[in-house]
């Protein structure tokens, strides 16, 4: 997968299928799956270490979770996050952040929003770097819209919404996620654009889906967002396995004689 092959599967009408991955070992699951592309997103901040949002982290967390992934998944084309503010504090901060990530494995960075930064965006798509968008609620902002919240529900924010994806495109961007938005502005978006839209809560009519991994997998069975299907129920799984190694240790059944050294 390359960024030219975005291009030709949204040419083609081909869905692009795209999911998280923050560390080797599930890289390596993934690795072996046809699924187009990963995101070591900035949502490792969450998923993996705890927070309660992606603004806690940082450049070098995610260089730590990247080299973990391009370890697990060569064979794979994998997107990097841009963590919060890196992208606003001028060309130098910026490029060091794409310089370390790109060094980590990274094939390409994706950064949220557009506006304020459109010389950073464009600096970095003509230093040779791809850029991928993200639009609609970028999780970076949740204090400005008042938590995670459906974005471009009225006429003027949908307007919005599609001069940026307008401008990214512009400014040389290869795909663009749109999350939480509308359908049909997801639609209108997809079909006003050359570059692919990979939408997360912004219904069918995208040019690809992208989901955090751990989400699909069930293993949060309290994280229930509309957008989400869960595609096995591994929270269960992991504890039945764990309860079942905890029984047999007490009960004398593990290990075994087969499973001892002698």
């Amino acid at each position: 997968m390359t960024i030219i092959d975005f291009r030709k599967m949204k040419t083609e009408k081909r869905k692009i299928s795209m999911v998280t991955a923050y560390d080797y070992w599930t890289a390596q699951i993934v690795s072996q799956s046809n699924i187009d592309c990963l995101l070591v997103g900035d949502s490792a901040a969450m998923v993996m270490h705890g927070f309660p949002s992606t603004l806690q982290a940082t450049t070098e967390m995610m260089v730590f979770h990247t080299k973990a992934v391009a370890r697990g998944a060569p064979n794979k084309f994998i997107v990097a996050d841009m963590p919060f503010l890196t992208f606003r504090k001028g060309l130098q901060p910026a490029m060091i952040c794409v310089e370390k990530l790109m060094g980590a494995g990274a094939h390409a960075v994706k950064l949220e929003g557009v506006y304020g930064h459109e010389d950073v965006i464009k600096h970095i798509v003509e230093s040779g770097v791809p850029v991928m968008g993200h639009l609609g609620l970028t999780p970076q902002s949740i204090f400005k819209f008042g938590g995670f919240k459906v974005q471009g529900k009225n006429d003027q924010a949908a307007k919005d919404i599609l001069n940026q994806a307008k401008a990214l495109q512009e400014l040389g961007c290869f795909s663009v996620v749109l999350e939480c938005v509308p359908g049909d502005l997801a639609e209108k978006i997809t079909g006003s654009s050359n570059i692919p839209t990979i939408g997360i809560g912004a219904g069918i009519h995208v040019d690809g889906q992208v989901l955090v991994l751990q989400d699909l997998l069930g293993s949060n069975s309290e994280f229930k967002p509309k957008f989400l299907r869960r595609f096995a129920e591994t929270n269960e799984i992991i504890k039945s396995a764990v309860n079942n190694f905890d029984r047999e240790v007490k009960d004398l059944k593990f290990p075994s004689l087969e499973e001892s050294y002698l």
